[in-house]
């Protein structure tokens, strides 16, 4: 074919490299010696070529008999003379000699193909189906010898013959290009290992999967490792059944349980190119033909169609007249390459060609002419997809040529691209990148054309794609340009995921749904700002839910609530841990008065009987109704007011819950005691004022009953309700199985630490009228009955708390004692900064001070009294016990303040850095301090806390 290849391969355009060109011609005819001739008549054709692809001169270099033979021969009997050679191999007695041969004649076939490609003499077809034909004798060879290893060592009985082929019951089935004969010329060959075991010829004493796991091995010797004479073929066997934990060969029983239970779409893509292409194969094609019904669907529902759309869908398709250039193009993964072609084929195959036979065709170009004959397709389309894909896969293959590496992409540089241009026969590289833009351009514009107006799968960041088992490079850029730290790890969960490796994706619904769901979780976790946070507890929560299509649902259903619920991920641990530990948490989200006026149950829902059950219960209550407050915190979409009394209320009905539980588990041990019993709040759970981390500050009072002494037994009264004190405590703080609740503190009882934790009635007056002192009553202004043993010993103790307050004492001495104390806290516990909003100067401690001092002061001329801070500050503004000014500006850094704080108690850790935090939280922080931006937070802040000082040294040093 000389004459024909002198003509055929001048249009690769002039010598690239005059001095490469005469190099390898230097050196080709050093090697190659009486047949110059031929290859002097054609060497103004091959000089370009040579100069281009240092891959091919090598080639014809390193065997002089190798050009020659091809220039001078026909091109179909050298092909068919390898491809015997190549077969031949599976008999040959020595290993080492095989594999040397199999590589020698992979170089006969690439310059041969690659030749015959340049010159025009092979169309496409032909070109992949020559690289096929090689890779299907190569594998059958390389089988039967490592077949041959295991019968040398022992374990196989026998070489097998015929169709049953080398080892009977164990097959190799060719996936993707390799399956459907359209290699590339530097591709790896995707195939399968599959047996059957009771079919294997093992001998007695070795374990079949062993014999198969070996033979997998020995063929990956024969044909991917490399030697000096090169390597015949990468191989991949990444496409059988979740290949991160099963053997390189499986059990074809194993494999059919997976397919028909977690077997994806893509998957089912995959096996559309399916066929046995070395080994037992009457065993392969009874395997390949019971796969059928999980390959090709009669009937399919929605959510089954949109799932298999999904597969081109999650392609980012550009508008056309976004920037798609040849320098840097990925011709196989990139926008407008070769799988977006292949993408629509094979989807539009899985939905029609359940019930169209005619649409099942392995080879792309095949089915587009189908689906185009079958009226799914424009004809215009067709053509203009069918010439582009072949134009795709000629440049695929000149870019492959150049070093024989495994690239899909145009160079960058220009004087590498030329190399390209030059085999593809244009001396311009203007005039080259224009065309090959084009092709990009139009075969993007097709493909967002043929499912424009479907839910888009990708993200505005770029393509999603996690299907396969490999990650593919336009989604690890789309994850980086996301702000994600790990793109690998990403697609690796989600890919996993995607496989039913969880109990929310184990069913074909679940995986359908989180199909969708995927991209959004992407792109809400991208928005919160902190998408590492976010995608990593969202994983914890979602590994941990017990089955995923309602709460899937949900989420699809109502996208603002999931970007809430990914939000909580990002910015609020401990809320995400509860989401995490108890996904049931959510169900609160499902009520549709979710974000109504929050409300508390009325009674607590368990048996005061069971103390050890009423424990697990009220932390399953807390976790459910603390998470649901939290969401409400992160929404936005309550006050601080509303959140401090609903986590109040919340400790109330725990409280109320409880103390009779320990009151219950106090008579069981000691038995009944004629007497009441109180339990008082004071802090913030007193005040209502609570946040997500608040501890609870009580103190029990209580009073035995002198009448009727008749039960009691060794325990006295102040024994009986210090248990029931320590009871109560140990059932609010100490963690159980199901978690723990508050951190109580009963220091703030009369004595502290130094007297009883339980305080009988008399004492508590006798303390609160002798021994007192003003930071006690301080304290005593926000006490609160939260549960008593009747309504009428709530009503007394009640009434002791406020005769207490309306005592008269001297205001000067009052406002000198609080100015002391705050002066010592300053000194000893200072503020830890601008976002320290309690003990900061100007921050609540200040606000909390002036309100309880004013109280104090008026409290003995029927001033009002009140436990919550803004109530209070509120009621002494209508009562005018104080400048009017100065109490507004309190109570607005006190609102501002509040606000603030319960959405950094929900979200952050103590001690966090505000301002180190995510944009998307500071976003948070400036709505809930009523701006329109962070940068006005901080001076609004700085402004409220030092009007709050003022304030309060107005008040209460103008006292002293």
């Amino acid at each position: 074919m000389t004459r024909a290849l002198a003509d055929r391969l001048a249009p690769c355009g002039p010598v690239l490299d005059a001095k490469a060109a005469e190099r390898a011609h230097e050196m080709i005819a050093k090697r190659v010696g009486e047949g110059m001739a031929s290859v002097d008549l054609v060497w103004p054709a091959l000089a370009p070529v040579f100069a281009a692809s240092p891959y091919l001169a090598g080639l014809a270099r390193r065997d002089g008999r190798r050009l020659p033979m091809i220039l001078e021969g026909d091109p179909d009997r050298i092909l068919a003379a390898i491809l015997t050679a190549a077969e031949a191999l599976a008999a040959e007695p020595d290993f080492e000699t095989a594999r040397r041969r199999l590589r020698e004649l992979k170089a006969d076939l690439h310059l041969l193909t690659a030749l015959c490609d340049l010159g025009g003499v092979w169309d496409l077809d032909a070109v992949t189906g020559a690289l096929t034909r090689f890779a299907d004798a190569s594998l059958k060879a390389a089988l039967a010898q490592a077949v041959r290893q295991e019968v040398d060592r022992g374990a196989l009985t026998h070489v097998g013959e015929g169709e049953d082929g080398p080892a009977p019951g164990l097959f190799c089935v060719a996936m993707g290009k390799h399956g459907a004969f359209e290699l590339n010329y530097s591709s790896d060959i995707d195939f399968s290992i599959f047996y059957a075991p009771d079919r294997l010829p093992v001998a007695e004493g070795h374990e079949p999967q062993a014999v198969a796991v070996r033979i997998a091995n020995h063929l990956g010797r024969v044909l991917q490792e490399r030697t000096g004479d090169g390597y015949v073929f990468r191989i991949d066997l990444r496409l059988r059944p979740d290949p991160s934990s099963t053997p390189p060969a499986m059990p074809v029983d194993a494999a059919m349980d997976y397919y028909e239970s977690v077997g994806q779409n893509w998957e089912r893509a995959a096996h559309i190119k399916a066929r046995v292409a070395a080994g037992d194969f009457a065993e392969g094609q009874a395997f390949l033909e019971q796969l059928q019904p999980f390959i090709w669907r009669r009937n399919l529902d929605f959510a089954a169609i949109a799932d298999i759309h999904s597969i081109k869908r999650q392609i980012h398709a550009y508008k056309v007249d976004d920037r798609l250039t040849a320098k840097g193009a990925d011709l196989k993964l990139g926008r407008g390459g070769i799988r977006e072609i292949e993408f629509f084929v094979q989807t539009q195959q899985l939905i029609l060609g359940g019930r169209q036979p005619d649409l099942r065709g392995p080879r792309t170009l095949d089915a587009l002419a189908a689906l185009a004959a079958a009226g799914h397709v424009t004809p215009e389309d067709a053509a203009w997809l069918t010439g582009a894909y072949r134009d795709l896969r000629a440049l695929e293959h000149r870019a492959q040529m150049i070093a024989d590496d495994q690239t899909h992409k145009l160079p960058e540089s220009d004087a590498e691209r030329k190399k390209v241009a030059a085999l593809w026969g244009q001396d311009n590289l203007r005039s080259f990148d224009a065309t090959v833009g084009k092709i990009l351009k139009g075969v993007n514009l097709r493909y967002g054309r043929l499912f424009a107006g479907e839910e888009a799968l990708s993200s505005r960041f770029g393509s999603l794609v996690f299907t396969g088992v490999e990650d593919d490079p336009e989604t690890l850029a789309t994850l980086k340009r996301m702000g994600f730290s790990s793109p690998e790890r990403i697609a690796a969960t989600i890919r996993s995921w995607h496989h039913g490796r969880i109990a929310a994706t184990r069913t074909e619904r679940g995986r359908e749904l989180f199909t969708r769901l995927a991209p959004r979780l992407l792109d809400a976790a991208n928005a919160s700002g902190a998408p590492d946070a976010a995608f990593n507890r969202f994983a914890d929560f979602f590994a941990g839910l017990s089955s995923g299509v309602q709460i899937q649902s949900l989420f699809l259903a109502q996208p603002r609530l999931f970007e809430l619920i990914v939000e909580v991920m990002a910015f609020a641990p401990r809320l995400a841990s509860t989401l995490a530990r108890r996904p049931t948490a959510l169900d609160a989200l499902l009520d549709p008065a979710f974000f109504g006026p929050i409300e508390t149950p009325a009674v607590a829902p368990w048996d005061p009987a069971d103390f050890e059950g009423a424990m697990d219960a009220a932390r399953r209550l807390f976790r459910d109704q603390s998470f649901r407050i939290g969401v409400r915190v992160m929404s936005g979409s309550a006050d601080a007011r509303d959140i401090g009394r609903a986590f109040a209320e919340l400790a109330d009905l725990i409280i109320g819950g409880l103390a009779p539980a320990a009151l219950n588990e106090v008579e069981r041990i000691g038995g009944g005691f004629p007497g009441e019993v109180a339990v008082v709040a004071l802090g913030k759970a007193g005040s209502r004022e609570m946040t997500a981390k608040s501890d609870l500050d009580l103190m029990t009072l209580y009073a035995a009953d002198p009448r009727d002494m008749s039960s009691i037994k060794a325990w006295g009264a102040e024994t009986f309700y210090g248990r029931f004190t320590q009871r109560l405590a140990s059932a609010l703080s100490a963690p159980t199985g199901e978690g723990t609740l508050y951190e109580v503190d009963l220091k703030l009882r009369p004595s502290g630490t130094k007297g009883p934790v339980a305080v009988s009635f008399a004492a508590f007056e006798d303390y609160y009228e002798r021994e007192a002192e003003t930071w006690e009553l301080l304290a005593l202004t926000r006490a609160r009955v939260v549960w008593a043993s009747s309504p009428a010993f709530k009503v007394r103790a009640e009434a002791a708390i406020e005769a207490a307050l309306r005592r008269p004492r001297d205001a000067k001495k009052t406002a000198a004692d609080v100015i002391e104390m705050r002066e010592l806290m300053e000194r000893e516990r200072p503020g830890k900064g601008d976002w320290d909003l309690k003990l900061d100067p100007g921050g609540l401690v200040d606000i909390e001070f002036a309100a309880q001092f004013l109280q104090l002061a008026h409290a003995a001329q029927d001033g009002p009294l009140r436990q919550n801070t803004g109530e209070a500050l509120a009621a002494l503004r209508a009562a005018g016990l104080a400048d009017d000014g100065a109490l507004a500006r309190l109570e607005a850094a006190w609102r501002l303040e509040q606000d603030l704080s319960q959405l950094i108690k929900v979200a952050l850790e103590d001690g966090a850095d505000v301002e180190a935090e995510p944009k998307a939280f500071r976003t948070l922080l400036a709505r809930a301090g009523h701006v329109g931006q962070f940068k006005s937070l901080k001076p609004k802040l700085a402004k409220a806390k030092a009007e709050a000082r003022a304030a309060y040294a107005a008040i209460v040093k103008a006292s002293g």
